[in-house]
């Protein structure tokens, strides 16, 4: 904040006049003069310190109405993100869906029952998600981050999971029939209760998968699995998985 303090008076102009060597300076000085006079009479002028203090309290006011209304705000901000969701419900393409849906999960929104059924999501990054109850059926999210995500009860049916990382999801009761995982990280992920007929697990990395408890697997692809349980290959094939060429080449 400025301070005004009242400065010297200047001298008058004879003396001004006097001390200058050559005529030619004598407008410049003239000038510098009459401006040396402006500031010396509003340096004794108050309103302008007035002002000044006015000036810096209206910021002061703004910084808090700013703070104060920062949740509404967000609000607002969710609000325009469930919206682009919504409206692009049942349509194909992004639609704005994957910049929505990563703003909700980066705020810890909760997804719990959302529907991008046959969107395109390619590339989403949305780990640790609470897709709880989710309908991503016949979605296209190839090379997503799905890691820690919780998937219970969602329906995954015929999307298209290539290359996608479920490390450590909660597939917990989820539909992935006819889903392709090919190429995917399941490691440590919970299948229990999770049914996997005529799903694409080619070159799919079962590290730690949680299988013992899977609901069915019947027609599932499991050629060329990576680092499967061991147990998992011998009753994969006694419950009626199959190891079959994918549709192109997993790896």
């Amino acid at each position: 904040m400025k301070r005004y303090e009242s400065r010297k008076r200047p001298s008058a102009w004879q003396a001004q006049r006097a001390g200058l060597r050559h005529s030619w300076l004598v407008p410049l000085a003239a000038i510098e003069w009459a401006f040396d006079w402006l500031a010396f009479l509003l340096s004794r002028w108050a309103f302008l310190e007035v002002l000044d203090y006015l000036g810096s309290f209206s910021i002061l006011v703004a910084v808090i109405f700013y703070f104060s209304e920062s949740g509404d705000r967000l609000k607002q901000k969710h609000y325009q993100a469930w919206q682009v969701i919504n409206t692009a419900q049942g349509k194909g393409g992004s639609g704005g869906r994957i910049e929505a849906l990563q703003e909700l999960d980066e705020d810890g929104v909760p997804l719990v029952g959302v529907d991008v059924s046959g969107s395109f999501l390619q590339g989403i990054r949305l780990p640790k998600a609470r897709l709880l109850r989710a309908d991503l059926n016949s979605v296209d999210a190839r090379n997503s981050d799905f890691r820690q995500g919780d998937f219970t009860d969602a329906n995954l049916h015929s999307g298209n999971f290539r290359n996608s990382n479920f490390s450590g999801a909660n597939l917990l009761g989820a539909d992935l029939g006819g889903a392709d995982f090919c190429s995917a990280r399941l490691d440590g992920a919970v299948l229990d209760g999770a049914s996997l007929d005529a799903a694409d697990l080619g070159n799919t990395n079962l590290s730690h998968v949680k299988w013992q408890n899977i609901k069915s697997i019947k027609g599932a692809n499991i050629s060329q699995v990576r680092n499967p349980p061991e147990g998992f290959i011998q009753w994969a094939m006694q419950h009626g998985a199959v190891t079959t060429d994918s549709q192109s080449d997993c790896r």
